[in-house]
């Protein structure tokens, strides 16, 4: 348990370190768009690439646990979704970003390196699958939606047309299908460009954990938007059970896929849901305190799943 402690703490310990930082120099907000930029269009692309680039594309070849997996995702986004549209009585472009709250796991800079730790390399081929085609998903509708709910009357066509756009060029997911090519036609990546790329990867969790912190500290928030419990709920407590159902009615899978699905879902709402509100105005302080609360939350959940795990009080078929 010390073991999964120390592995997942520091994740926390830097959004305190942001914290804090803000608190004590009270720079402008401003500064943090060069740092979300960053974030957005170039270190996590690089992350997205370098993971799927050296994924053997023969092991990624396994549609029922995609199906099993991508509809889990896409039911939390959902039920999130609706929830707090008819619940909360939100506007159709925040609940779409609470969606995304309760769909979109920390899968970027949690998840590879807990479940590697956890379960070993057997756990890099489904932590591929579930990273690309979850960003797929997730990186379409919240685009989609985004544009069908920005308050601007277009005719159809062009509507379609500006909406594959975002997709289709949204950085992350160029850098998925670019990173799928790589594997698929086992072209060398030169060693100086790899090289930039892992730095570029390794920048990913530390500058989106420390931006966090500092927006929490400059955005303070007197209280919990009534909405949030209910989001982290299905993010932690709703995904990782529709996750088991899904794996038991479409498998069975090899346990260590199972376990690695398992531990995925039960990952604490990303970072990217907070630099996506920010890219698009939308629900940014609730999407901030989402994170944070979330996160914390998840010390006792995700450490709870790790242990289950790792002690076989789990077991899958």
């Amino acid at each position: 348990m010390i073991d999964i402690l120390n592995l997942a703490l520091p994740y926390f310990g830097l959004i305190f370190i942001g914290y804090a930082c803000g608190k004590y120099k009270r720079l402008p907000e401003a500064g943090l768009e060069w740092m979300n930029f960053f974030l957005l269009y170039v270190s996590l692309p690089a992350l997205f690439f370098r993971t799927l680039a050296k994924t053997p594309l023969e092991e990624l070849n396994n549609p029922p646990f995609v199906i099993a997996t991508t509809l889990a995702t896409a039911s939390a986004f959902f039920l999130s979704m609706f929830g707090v549209k008819f619940i909360a009585k939100l506007s159709t472009r925040e609940s779409a970003m609470a969606g995304l709250g309760g769909g979109y796991g920390n899968i970027g800079y949690m998840g590879p390196g807990l479940a590697l730790a956890t379960l070993g390399a057997k756990a890099t081929a489904p932590v591929a699958l579930i990273f690309c085609f979850d960003t797929i998903f997730l990186f379409t509708i919240a685009p989609l939606l985004m544009v069908l709910t920005d308050g601007e009357r277009r005719p159809l066509l062009p509507t379609i047309l500006l909406v594959a756009k975002q997709i289709l060029l949204h950085p992350l997911i160029v850098a998925s299908y670019f990173g799928v090519m790589v594997a698929a036609f086992h072209v060398p990546v030169p060693v100086a460009l790899d090289n930039m790329f892992q730095f570029l990867q390794s920048a990913a969790a530390p500058v989106a954990l420390f931006a966090l912190g500092v927006t929490v500290a400059l955005r303070p928030f007197e209280r919990v938007p009534w909405e949030v419990p209910g989001v982290i709920m299905v993010k932690l407590i709703l995904h990782p059970l529709i996750v088991v159902g899904l794996l038991l009615l479409l498998g069975p899978f090899p346990p260590v896929w199972a376990a690695t699905a398992l531990l995925l879902a039960s990952l604490p709402p990303a970072l990217n849901v907070f630099v996506i509100a920010r890219q698009y105005d939308t629900w940014i302080e609730p999407a901030s305190t989402l994170v944070l609360v979330g996160t914390f939350v998840s010390v006792v959940t995700l450490t709870s799943v790790m242990w289950m795990i790792k002690t076989g009080v789990i077991v899958f078929p």
